[in-house]
């Protein structure tokens, strides 16, 4: 086994320390790592040449499939946790260059119904107050992307008083995002009024050149997708005369015109740079999905093709009678009758 970072601000030192000290598991990782320094330890451990991928983003699997294509024979399979690397990995597929097959424990419900939406919802929450002692009451926050972890935010956001105001690209969710009680925008009307700004919808340049040529003076912008690629930092570093560190994890950028946008942890998942990402209680679920699609994968991968899988539902399940039997509730079962009930069609009213 060998553990690589996800992101380069990710890395918890004391975690990472522990790992090697107290269970000799070599750890290629370190907070606030540059580019270089996170690939080469993408590349450190690869060198261990992998039986089985664990993969958080998609960057190992892409590295395995590019710089080091020799080692993609001694990969069986792997699961892949995020969102945005199931996108990846999906693009992979349908081109047809994916080498092997890989589970998506993100699609599984246990993963992204509580992960996702509660885990994301406040320990995104928390990264920007850590980060910046922002009182939300009172404000407008604008959550960009109505998926599963947006739900949370709004949600968590709305639980802290703030006045929240949902962009959304897919008609459905930003109708959903209107029946839930949100106000709903586009990023253009979004942009002169909001006053925090998160990402979470995995795609690129969400908050971009014509956003920040609007927004007001002290603009909080922060990202919660998996890269910092969804807000436009190129853009912003042209659009100012000056930047400044005024706290830590925040970057003050002067605009030639006088106003000031901060930009929160370098534009990487604000819950993991300013905070300690999801608490234990709702990522065990997302790990048993891991371990279970592992052991999927170990006794299936010569009957599996090279594609992205979903975890099986019966593992799904399982997963979620667990945390219930560890969380000391109990459900109810259908009765025989009721099985045959819910079997057939002839009976009605």
């Amino acid at each position: 086994m060998a553990l690589c970072a996800s992101n380069p601000l990710s890395t918890q030192d004391d975690v990472a320390a522990s790992l090697v000290r107290d269970y000799n598991i070599p750890v290629f990782a370190i907070k606030g790592e540059d580019s270089d320094s996170y690939y080469s330890h993408i590349m450190a451990a690869v060198d261990h040449k992998p039986q089985f991928t664990m993969d958080d983003g998609a960057d190992l699997v892409s590295v395995l499939h590019t710089k080091r294509t020799a080692e993609l024979e001694n990969v069986i399979g792997g699961t892949e946790e995020t969102t945005t690397g199931v996108i990846r990995l999906r693009a992979m597929a349908k081109e047809g260059v994916l080498r092997y097959p890989i589970v998506a424990v993100n699609d599984a419900d246990t993963k992204h119904l509580f992960d996702n939406r509660y885990g994301t919802g406040q320990s995104t929450i928390d990264g920007i107050v850590r980060a910046t002692n922002f009182l939300l009451a009172g404000s407008k926050f604008v959550v960009a992307g109505y998926g599963w972890c947006g739900r949370g935010l709004a949600s968590r956001a709305r639980g802290a008083g703030a006045e929240v105001i949902i962009t959304e690209i897919d008609p459905t969710k930003a109708l959903e995002a209107v029946m839930d009680g949100f106000r709903v925008m586009s990023m253009e009307e979004a942009a002169k009024i909001g006053d925090v700004f998160c990402t979470v919808t995995g795609n690129k340049n969400v908050l971009a050149k014509q956003h920040f040529a609007i927004m007001k003076d002290g603009a909080i912008i922060s990202n919660s997708g998996h890269f910092n690629v969804e807000i436009d930092i190129p853009s912003l570093e042209k659009l100012s005369s000056s930047k400044r560190t005024t706290r830590t994890f925040v970057d003050e950028y002067t605009m030639k015109d006088g106003r000031r946008i901060n930009l929160l942890g370098e534009g990487r998942l604000i819950n993991l740079a300013a905070a300690e990402g999801h608490p234990a209680s709702v990522m065990d679920m997302s790990f048993a999905d891991q371990a279970l699609s592992c052991e999927y994968m170990v006794k299936n991968h010569a009957s599996l093709e090279k594609k992205v899988y979903t975890v099986p539902v019966d593992l799904d399940k399982r997963v979620a009678k667990l945390k219930l039997e560890s969380l000391g509730i109990k459900i109810d079962r259908l009765t025989p009758e009721q099985e045959e009930y819910l079997a057939s069609w002839s009976e009605g009213t």
